[in-house]
């Protein structure tokens, strides 16, 4: 079994959308789903705040579409080939609303869709008790494969996707509910070979849901705690897989926290940063051990910030109480 270790993260531990990270996309026209809302880049649609990301859906007219809400994606800067992604999520519940957490194969500038491959790590539809995980591509038309799980869509969960090259799994708080097999491309599967980028998106209405009514509440909501992308332990560098083995404990703390297992470099200046970015604490450590008073702090979300001598920055979130 692979051992993974994190390669690329965003804990949303600013006040904005990093856009090292992230795209906006912007339109409104019907995203070839028929779906209603116009995406934008607005604050009122998408905000980071207290180490989350929530994408807002707004019953408000913009042109021909009767809801605003948002779509980002790592597109061009983010892309990634085969290992484990996961996002903590808390979706919206209602008549014709569409979360999704998924991928798209790179190339699909070139080669158009479903040619480039779709992976869904999890969609949810209306006020359905399950959530859907789902693989797209083209086998001389338009296929795809995939299964619900049943679950508490409007409570947070860890969904993620472990994808390999014979293989592309679901999980749900780190249990598989379903698989596809993709090795030697199986069944014109051979787009799941290639590099894939990931969309975080609210829709409202379309083909699949249908479209709002008048029990459906607005504003809908998607929270994001993270979103963590793993690689296979033996495809990383050295300096990539000792600074992922970083371990706080305990969490949530009430006075100390311990940081293990430093071991990605022997001068390191940790940081600890409230969810406005403003520095609580800064030390220069050394060596792969370190107990940190947290007493003085007040309640609430809060983020280790470690960066090593060759300017490696990492960031654990963590909660005092």
């Amino acid at each position: 079994m692979a051992q993974f270790v994190l390669a690329w993260s965003d804990e949303f531990s600013g006040t904005s959308l990093d856009d090292t990270k992230w795209t906006h996309e912007i339109g409104g026209n019907g995203w070839g789903n028929n779906e209603s809302q116009y995406y934008t880049s607005n604050a009122t649609n998408l905000n980071v705040s207290n180490g989350e990301l929530t994408i807002t859906a707004l019953h408000e007219t913009v042109g021909n579409n009767s809801y605003t809400s948002a779509r980002i994606l790592t597109k061009d800067k983010m892309e990634f080939q085969f290992g484990k992604v996961e996002a903590r999520i808390k979706c919206p519940m209602g008549q014709g609303i569409w979360p999704a957490f998924w991928m798209l194969g790179a190339n699909i500038d070139l080669v158009s869709w479903p040619m480039c491959g779709e992976i869904d790590v999890m969609e949810h539809v209306n006020n359905e008790n399950k959530t859907h995980g789902t693989a797209h591509w083209d086998n001389g038309g338009h296929v795809y494969q995939g299964a619900p799980v049943i679950t508490t869509p409007g409570e947070f969960h860890i969904y993620a996707v472990v994808w390999d090259s014979t293989k592309i799994q679901w999980l749900i708080d780190g249990n598989i509910f379903y698989g596809i097999n993709i090795a030697n491309g199986v069944n014109g599967t051979s787009e799941f070979q290639n590099d894939f980028f990931l969309i975080l998106n609210l829709a409202v209405g379309g083909n699949w849901p249908g479209y709002p009514n008048s029990t459906t509440v607005f504003p809908a909501e998607l929270k994001v705690d993270y979103v963590r992308v793993y690689k296979d332990q033996s495809e990383v560098s050295i300096e990539e897989q000792n600074l992922t083995e970083i371990i706080i404990s305990p969490n949530p703390a009430k006075d100390l926290i311990t940081i293990d297992k430093l071991s990605f470099g022997y001068n390191k200046t940790l940081t600890i940063l409230d969810v406005l970015g403003k520095t609580c604490y800064s030390q220069e450590i050394e060596g792969k051990y370190v107990k940190i008073d947290i007493s003085r702090l007040e309640k609430g979300i809060f983020f280790l910030s470690f960066i090593n001598e060759k300017g490696v920055d990492q960031k654990l979130k963590f909660i005092k109480y």
